[in-house]
């Protein structure tokens, strides 16, 4: 596959979060946080992807999901998609094995950038300030309990669209793509981790991430959790590493407008012999329709649309049982076994 580059007076009452009142109090206690560390991530940044198979997979993002590509450095390379504000979105990079170099926030402030970093170096989580890749900025270098490295940034380059590649309607930011699955943005990011509630306190506590949706296991533990700086269902979610890994990649989440593109994506891939590994279905959590598959370096990627908003500022997350998500009441076909393990780098079971 060859690939392109670009040129450059009624009473409301509170929510709760289960009817009959039938949430564990403990958990519920403790995923109501302060005001002061909320609304200062504005939403998920830039990120960048190790892969085995470089070409390949540069090859997967360009001509199947329809991303441009906007720079090669020492290397690397880097690409957007048609809706980002950003130059750049997603940096793919050679390495021995598949699997996630770094994820990051946009902060939304200068100022909430250097208060979410005093509280990481107050808390016994401090990392390191890093030169901003392919930018001007600097960047601040951190892991999460589970050690999956994350940015924080504020100072970015916006995208201005070159001739050729500018909207008709001037508040885009570029013109519609219409290559491959064509995917406006990532929508979301999944990891796996060792200890879920460990990873979702640390978001919760330091971030002011609002959590949506929780899975509850017999013994107290949680098997997930969807969270989100915004009123979007989940931009973060941690599910239970079933192996002897750990900060692994579950996979990353890239939007389509309708339903339809979703299909009409599983059609791209089918042609391509890229392997549908689930989908396209629609969620339990969260309600968003997807398609899974695994660029060819072996990260697996969802394109997905829908999933639902949240505009109740004292929504109280969801706590599922084990049982009760045993029973899957939605609707769709059943993910494969080997879903709830596969992440990259890829581990012995």
């Amino acid at each position: 596959m060859a690939h392109r580059r670009a040129d450059h007076h009624a009473r409301v009452p509170r929510s709760r979060a289960r009817p009959r009142g039938s949430d564990p109090p403990s958990v519920l206690k403790e995923c109501r946080v302060p005001d002061s560390p909320r609304h200062e991530l504005a939403h998920l940044g830039h990120h960048a992807l190790l892969t085995p198979t470089l070409e390949e997979t540069l090859a997967y993002f360009v001509d199947l999901l329809g991303m441009d590509e906007v720079e090669e450095r020492d290397g690397s390379h880097y690409l957007r998609a048609f809706g980002d504000y950003e130059r750049w979105s997603l940096k793919l990079t050679p390495s021995e094995q598949a699997g996630l170099e770094y994820a990051s926030w946009r902060t939304a402030s200068a100022d909430a950038l250097e208060r979410r970093v005093a509280w990481l170096e107050e808390n016994g989580h401090g990392g390191a300030w890093v030169p901003q890749d392919l930018g001007d900025g600097r960047e601040y270098e951190f892991a999460d309990p589970d050690g999956h490295v994350f940015r924080l940034y504020f100072d970015t380059e916006g995208y201005v669209a070159p001739e050729g590649k500018r909207p008709v309607i001037p508040v885009n930011f570029q013109a519609y793509a219409g290559r491959g699955a064509s995917v406006r943005h990532v929508d979301h990011l999944n990891l796996l981790a060792r200890d879920v509630r460990a990873n979702r306190r640390f978001w919760e506590q330091g971030f002011g991430l609002r959590t949506y949706e929780i899975i509850q296991l017999p013994d107290g533990a949680e098997a997930g959790a969807w969270m989100s700086a915004t009123i979007q269902g989940h931009e973060l979610i941690y599910t239970q590493e079933r192996t002897s890994g750990s900060a692994r990649l579950h996979h990353f989440a890239y939007l389509v407008d309708t339903r339809e593109e979703v299909l009409r994506a599983a059609e791209i891939f089918a042609d391509a012999r890229i392997h549908i590994e689930a989908g396209p279905s629609r969620h339990t959590a969260i309600q968003g329709f997807y398609l899974y598959t695994r660029e060819p370096g072996g990260n697996r990627i969802e394109v997905a649309n829908g999933g639902y908003l949240v505009f109740a500022p004292d929504r109280e997350p969801y706590v599922w049982t084990a049982e009760e998500w045993a029973t899957k009441p939605g609707w769709g076909a059943p993910i494969p076994p080997e879903f709830h393990v596969y992440g990259t780098p890829d581990v012995a079971r």
